[in-house]
């Protein structure tokens, strides 16, 4: 049997020292977290490893359900993302979902680009599509790297309302079940997370065009 890496080794090692430093602290944490999980939050963020779920609004395990993909898109074809919503609302009964994205995306970038990158490119569509569409916000945006952040706003304001389209939200508020979907922004350069004050909390704040009839 091979042995494992050293950097691999390290990560381990770390894992013993967090698991050890929760326990000394609270004996009971990880036998009560392994009989159930009941968190009232379900966090859609971007997989970018400098947006850590967690940590960054101060969760434990077990208090935050979280679903990454590159740019936080929420794509009514993508069946992982629609299992997640639907696991975390219909079982796990969260009351909020979270769309954060964050400042100086990379995948936001790459979609206001016209480079050829790959498959990625397909994945990338719905916001080349908003960028296109929403043209009239950057008209005065000289820098790049501010037209980069104005899209990465728009593109979480976009993914709420994806969100709130879905049938599993839907079919949530027609029962009477508290859920609200907020969009939140992370700065990198602060560790700081804005709310970007889009909320909506039932169907009627959706435009008719969308809304399911029960």
């Amino acid at each position: 049997m091979a042995k494992t890496d050293n950097a691999l080794q390290n990560l381990i090692n770390n894992n013993r020292k967090w698991a050890d430093d929760i326990s000394t602290k609270d004996p009971d944490f990880f036998p009560t977290l392994a009989k159930q999980q009941a968190p009232e939050y379900l966090w859609i963020g971007c997989s970018d490893s400098r947006v850590p779920a967690n940590e960054i609004v101060g969760l434990l395990p077990g208090e935050l359900f979280v679903h990454r993909n590159v740019a936080n898109l929420v794509v009514h074809t993508d069946m992982n993302l629609l299992s997640v919503l639907q696991y975390a609302v219909e079982v796990l009964k969260v009351r909020h979902v979270i769309v954060c994205g964050h400042y100086a995306c990379g995948g936001v970038k790459a979609a206001m680009q016209d480079q050829k990158l790959g498959l990625i490119d397909n994945w990338l569509l719905e916001i080349r599509d908003l960028y296109h569409h929403k043209q009239d916000y950057f008209k005065d945006i000289s820098s790049e790297e501010e037209k980069v952040d104005k899209l990465c706003e728009l593109n979480v304001v976009r993914q709420v309302y994806n969100l709130s389209h879905t049938s599993i939200v839907q079919d949530a508020w027609a029962k009477g079940q508290p859920l609200s979907v907020h969009g939140w922004i992370y700065g990198l350069s602060d560790g700081k997370v804005n709310d970007l004050e889009v909320t909506i909390n039932e169907g009627s704040q959706l435009s008719e065009l969308f809304r399911l009839k029960s």
